[in-house]
Protein backbone atom coordinates (compact mmCIF):
# COMPACT_ATOMS: atom_id res chain seq x y z
CA UNK A 1 0.00 0.00 0.00
CA UNK A 2 1.43 2.98 -0.98
CA UNK A 3 1.91 5.93 1.70
CA UNK A 4 -0.39 8.09 0.16
CA UNK A 5 -3.39 5.57 0.40
CA UNK A 6 -2.67 5.10 4.45
CA UNK A 7 -2.51 8.63 4.22
CA UNK A 8 -5.84 9.40 2.75
CA UNK A 9 -7.41 6.51 4.92
CA UNK A 10 -6.20 7.84 7.75
CA UNK A 11 -6.87 11.03 7.34
CA UNK A 12 -9.70 12.25 9.76
CA UNK A 13 -12.32 14.65 9.22
CA UNK A 14 -11.22 17.14 11.79
CA UNK A 15 -7.77 17.51 10.58
CA UNK A 16 -7.42 21.06 10.00
CA UNK A 17 -10.50 21.95 11.36
CA UNK A 18 -10.84 25.05 14.18
CA UNK A 19 -13.18 24.11 16.96
CA UNK A 20 -13.87 25.89 19.74
CA UNK A 21 -14.85 24.62 23.70
CA UNK A 22 -16.41 26.53 26.00
CA UNK A 23 -15.95 25.00 29.17
CA UNK A 24 -13.06 23.37 28.43
CA UNK A 25 -11.76 23.14 31.87
CA UNK A 26 -13.40 20.10 33.28
CA UNK A 27 -12.79 16.34 33.29
CA UNK A 28 -14.99 15.65 30.49
CA UNK A 29 -13.50 19.63 28.78
CA UNK A 30 -9.65 17.97 29.08
CA UNK A 31 -10.78 14.62 26.95
CA UNK A 32 -12.24 16.47 24.00
CA UNK A 33 -9.36 19.24 23.70
CA UNK A 34 -7.04 15.68 23.94
CA UNK A 35 -9.14 14.14 21.51
CA UNK A 36 -10.14 16.67 18.84
CA UNK A 37 -6.14 17.92 19.14
CA UNK A 38 -4.79 14.22 18.19
CA UNK A 39 -7.93 14.32 15.38
CA UNK A 40 -5.59 17.31 13.80
CA UNK A 41 -7.78 20.22 14.73
CA UNK A 42 -7.08 23.48 15.77
CA UNK A 43 -8.29 24.10 19.34
CA UNK A 44 -9.61 27.00 21.05
CA UNK A 45 -10.78 26.46 24.84
CA UNK A 46 -12.48 28.77 27.29
CA UNK A 47 -13.45 28.03 30.39
CA UNK A 48 -14.06 30.49 33.20
CA UNK A 49 -11.55 28.72 35.83
CA UNK A 50 -7.90 30.12 34.07
CA UNK A 51 -5.79 28.55 36.17
CA UNK A 52 -7.79 24.75 35.40
CA UNK A 53 -8.15 26.00 31.50
CA UNK A 54 -4.33 26.51 31.58
CA UNK A 55 -3.73 23.25 33.02
CA UNK A 56 -6.13 21.71 30.36
CA UNK A 57 -5.06 23.21 27.34
CA UNK A 58 -1.25 22.53 28.27
CA UNK A 59 -1.95 18.79 28.66
CA UNK A 60 -3.55 18.61 25.40
CA UNK A 61 -0.17 20.84 23.65
CA UNK A 62 2.09 17.93 25.41
CA UNK A 63 0.36 14.66 24.84
CA UNK A 64 0.23 15.88 20.98
CA UNK A 65 3.08 18.10 20.08
CA UNK A 66 2.67 20.13 17.21
CA UNK A 67 -1.20 20.79 17.91
CA UNK A 68 -2.37 24.10 18.34
CA UNK A 69 -4.37 24.59 21.38
CA UNK A 70 -5.28 28.27 22.91
CA UNK A 71 -7.07 29.28 26.19
CA UNK A 72 -9.31 31.76 26.61
CA UNK A 73 -11.24 32.82 29.63
CA UNK A 74 -14.55 34.51 28.09
CA UNK A 75 -17.35 35.23 30.20
CA UNK A 76 -20.18 33.52 28.50
CA UNK A 77 -23.11 35.29 29.86
CA UNK A 78 -21.93 38.34 27.95
CA UNK A 79 -23.31 38.00 24.52
CA UNK A 80 -20.90 40.57 23.16
CA UNK A 81 -17.87 38.74 25.21
CA UNK A 82 -19.31 35.66 23.10
CA UNK A 83 -19.14 37.28 19.87
CA UNK A 84 -15.60 38.67 20.66
CA UNK A 85 -14.63 35.00 21.32
CA UNK A 86 -16.08 33.94 17.70
CA UNK A 87 -15.49 36.93 15.69
CA UNK A 88 -11.59 36.63 17.23
CA UNK A 89 -11.39 33.19 16.36
CA UNK A 90 -12.36 33.50 12.88
CA UNK A 91 -10.14 36.37 12.11
CA UNK A 92 -6.95 34.39 13.73
CA UNK A 93 -7.13 31.07 12.08
CA UNK A 94 -9.10 31.47 9.31
CA UNK A 95 -12.24 29.48 9.59
CA UNK A 96 -14.35 27.99 12.63
CA UNK A 97 -16.09 24.79 12.28
CA UNK A 98 -17.20 23.76 15.29
CA UNK A 99 -18.43 24.98 19.14
CA UNK A 100 -18.64 22.51 21.75
CA UNK A 101 -21.17 23.42 24.70
CA UNK A 102 -19.63 21.90 27.61
CA UNK A 103 -20.46 24.09 30.40
CA UNK A 104 -22.30 22.34 32.66
CA UNK A 105 -23.46 22.72 36.58
CA UNK A 106 -25.76 20.80 38.62
CA UNK A 107 -27.89 21.90 41.09
CA UNK A 108 -31.00 19.64 42.83
CA UNK A 109 -32.92 19.00 46.35
CA UNK A 110 -34.89 16.16 48.54
CA UNK A 111 -38.01 16.61 46.60
CA UNK A 112 -40.31 18.59 44.13
CA UNK A 113 -41.82 20.94 47.51
CA UNK A 114 -38.25 21.67 48.54
CA UNK A 115 -37.17 22.78 45.30
CA UNK A 116 -34.97 26.31 45.48
CA UNK A 117 -35.76 28.78 42.74
CA UNK A 118 -32.62 30.30 43.37
CA UNK A 119 -31.14 26.68 41.77
CA UNK A 120 -33.33 27.57 38.61
CA UNK A 121 -31.26 31.15 38.87
CA UNK A 122 -27.99 29.45 38.61
CA UNK A 123 -29.01 27.00 35.88
CA UNK A 124 -30.31 29.44 33.76
CA UNK A 125 -26.89 30.92 33.34
CA UNK A 126 -25.28 28.20 33.32
CA UNK A 127 -26.94 25.71 31.09
CA UNK A 128 -29.63 28.31 28.97
CA UNK A 129 -27.42 31.56 28.56
CA UNK A 130 -24.34 30.24 27.55
CA UNK A 131 -25.88 27.64 25.17
CA UNK A 132 -28.11 31.32 23.97
CA UNK A 133 -24.79 33.10 23.74
CA UNK A 134 -22.34 30.74 22.03
CA UNK A 135 -25.48 29.54 19.49
CA UNK A 136 -26.00 33.25 18.15
CA UNK A 137 -22.16 33.84 18.52
CA UNK A 138 -20.76 31.24 16.00
CA UNK A 139 -23.89 30.70 13.97
CA UNK A 140 -22.56 32.55 11.08
CA UNK A 141 -19.25 31.71 11.30
CA UNK A 142 -20.40 27.60 11.22
CA UNK A 143 -22.45 28.29 8.32
CA UNK A 144 -19.63 29.30 6.39
CA UNK A 145 -17.49 26.35 7.10
CA UNK A 146 -19.33 24.25 4.85
CA UNK A 147 -18.92 21.64 7.73
CA UNK A 148 -20.11 23.85 10.94
CA UNK A 149 -21.06 21.83 13.91
CA UNK A 150 -22.44 23.27 17.19
CA UNK A 151 -22.69 20.28 19.92
CA UNK A 152 -24.79 20.33 22.75
CA UNK A 153 -23.72 17.62 25.88
CA UNK A 154 -27.21 16.87 27.59
CA UNK A 155 -28.63 14.41 30.53
CA UNK A 156 -30.78 11.97 29.78
CA UNK A 157 -32.77 13.79 32.63
CA UNK A 158 -34.26 16.24 30.20
CA UNK A 159 -36.64 13.88 28.70
CA UNK A 160 -37.89 12.44 31.97
CA UNK A 161 -37.77 14.63 34.84
CA UNK A 162 -37.48 13.51 38.11
CA UNK A 163 -38.91 15.57 41.05
CA UNK A 164 -35.86 16.40 42.92
CA UNK A 165 -34.50 17.91 39.63
CA UNK A 166 -36.60 19.52 38.21
CA UNK A 167 -34.90 23.26 38.14
CA UNK A 168 -32.09 20.70 36.22
CA UNK A 169 -33.82 19.52 33.92
CA UNK A 170 -36.03 22.09 32.73
CA UNK A 171 -32.86 23.88 32.03
CA UNK A 172 -31.59 20.85 30.20
CA UNK A 173 -34.64 20.42 28.50
CA UNK A 174 -34.66 24.41 27.47
CA UNK A 175 -30.99 24.32 26.30
CA UNK A 176 -31.64 21.18 23.85
CA UNK A 177 -35.01 23.01 22.35
CA UNK A 178 -32.75 26.17 22.08
CA UNK A 179 -30.01 23.70 20.05
CA UNK A 180 -32.79 22.02 17.78
CA UNK A 181 -33.89 25.60 16.87
CA UNK A 182 -30.39 26.36 15.55
CA UNK A 183 -30.32 23.08 13.98
CA UNK A 184 -33.77 24.10 12.12
CA UNK A 185 -31.99 27.52 11.27
CA UNK A 186 -28.97 25.73 9.57
CA UNK A 187 -31.79 23.04 7.75
CA UNK A 188 -33.87 26.16 5.87
CA UNK A 189 -30.53 28.14 5.04
CA UNK A 190 -29.52 24.52 3.44
CA UNK A 191 -32.24 24.73 1.36
CA UNK A 192 -32.84 21.62 -1.25
CA UNK A 193 -28.82 20.57 -0.97
CA UNK A 194 -29.57 20.40 2.78
CA UNK A 195 -27.73 21.80 5.51
CA UNK A 196 -24.11 22.88 5.26
CA UNK A 197 -23.78 23.10 8.68
CA UNK A 198 -25.39 20.70 11.42
CA UNK A 199 -26.58 21.24 15.54
CA UNK A 200 -26.79 18.44 17.41
CA UNK A 201 -27.72 17.15 21.17
CA UNK A 202 -24.97 14.39 22.81
CA UNK A 203 -27.14 12.71 25.31
CA UNK A 204 -25.54 11.00 28.56
CA UNK A 205 -27.36 9.59 31.59
CA UNK A 206 -23.73 11.23 33.64
CA UNK A 207 -20.38 11.80 33.17
CA UNK A 208 -17.89 9.39 34.77
CA UNK A 209 -14.06 9.33 34.78
CA UNK A 210 -10.73 7.99 36.16
CA UNK A 211 -11.11 10.48 39.01
CA UNK A 212 -14.37 9.44 39.96
CA UNK A 213 -13.33 5.67 39.92
CA UNK A 214 -10.53 6.02 41.80
CA UNK A 215 -12.43 7.71 44.99
CA UNK A 216 -14.98 4.89 44.48
CA UNK A 217 -13.61 2.18 43.30
CA UNK A 218 -16.92 -0.44 44.76
CA UNK A 219 -19.21 1.69 42.79
CA UNK A 220 -20.39 0.72 39.57
CA UNK A 221 -21.67 3.26 37.37
CA UNK A 222 -24.26 1.84 35.25
CA UNK A 223 -25.21 3.95 32.29
CA UNK A 224 -22.78 6.48 32.97
CA UNK A 225 -20.66 7.40 30.03
CA UNK A 226 -16.72 7.94 30.35
CA UNK A 227 -15.47 11.26 29.44
CA UNK A 228 -13.11 9.39 26.51
CA UNK A 229 -16.27 7.42 25.16
CA UNK A 230 -18.21 11.36 25.13
CA UNK A 231 -14.65 12.74 23.76
CA UNK A 232 -14.84 10.12 20.87
CA UNK A 233 -18.40 10.51 19.82
CA UNK A 234 -17.50 14.22 19.92
CA UNK A 235 -15.05 13.87 17.36
CA UNK A 236 -17.32 11.29 15.57
CA UNK A 237 -20.02 13.47 14.26
CA UNK A 238 -17.72 15.88 11.78
CA UNK A 239 -17.12 12.09 10.45
CA UNK A 240 -21.29 12.27 9.64
CA UNK A 241 -23.27 14.19 7.02
CA UNK A 242 -24.41 17.11 7.96
CA UNK A 243 -27.96 16.00 7.23
CA UNK A 244 -27.74 13.25 9.19
CA UNK A 245 -26.83 14.44 12.63
CA UNK A 246 -28.58 17.95 12.45
CA UNK A 247 -31.70 18.58 14.82
CA UNK A 248 -30.88 15.25 16.30
CA UNK A 249 -30.58 14.11 19.61
CA UNK A 250 -27.46 11.41 19.60
CA UNK A 251 -27.74 9.16 22.28
CA UNK A 252 -25.04 7.82 23.98
CA UNK A 253 -26.98 6.11 26.96
CA UNK A 254 -30.61 4.40 27.04
CA UNK A 255 -33.51 5.91 26.40
CA UNK A 256 -35.09 6.45 29.36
Amino acid sequence: MSDRIKEARTMSALDGAVVAVAGAAGPAGRATLLRLAEAGATVVASDADAARLAEAVDAARYAHGGATVTGDTVDLLDLEAARAWADRTEKEFGRIDGLVHLVGGWRGSASFAETDLGDWDVLEDLLIRTVQHTSLAFQDGLQRSGNGRYLLISAAGASKPTAGNAAYAAAKAAAEAWTLALGDAFRKAGGDEGPRAAAAILVVKALVHDAMRAERPSAKFAGFTDVKELAEAIAGVWERPAEEVNGNRLWLTEKP
